[in-house]
């Protein structure tokens, strides 16, 4: 009987420690573009973690109208949610831990499967540099 997945993001899913995001912001880190979107991730050494957190970020600077924000955002989530065991299963078998941030670069509004595609993307290019 095969195991089957399941596609959630848990609130402990998500990146909300200061220190950790300052480390990801600060330098300790590495980022991969595919527009509209850029990834931004670092491995994480403390145990208390879970495989993989993430941080979304859509800066007021593209959309001034917070519902535009918040659309791209459950986007992200949504493309995140169903596509993050392509990162995950790698990190389990690798045995380490990350944390990602999305962060939002374009001006303008995009279909979510174009911005699905750009998620799986950068989350296989992610997979291979942390190998």
């Amino acid at each position: 009987m095969s195991e089957k997945k399941r596609f959630t993001l848990q609130k402990k899913e998500r990146l909300n420690s200061k220190i950790i995001i300052e480390k990801l912001f600060s330098g300790g880190s590495k980022s991969l573009p595919a527009f509209p979107l850029r990834i931004v991730y670092m491995p994480i050494e403390e145990d208390d973690y879970p495989t993989l957190s993430i941080l979304i970020s859509v800066p007021k600077k593209r959309f001034k109208r917070a519902v535009k924000r918040n659309r791209v955002k459950r986007q992200i989530r949504e493309a995140y949610r169903k596509n993050k065991f392509i990162l995950k299963d790698v990190l389990n078998k690798e045995n380490k831990k990350a944390a990602i941030a999305f962060i939002w670069l374009g001006n303008e509004l995009y279909e979510s499967s174009d911005i699905e595609n750009k998620v799986v993307k950068l989350l296989q290019l992610t997979a291979e540099k942390l190998v």
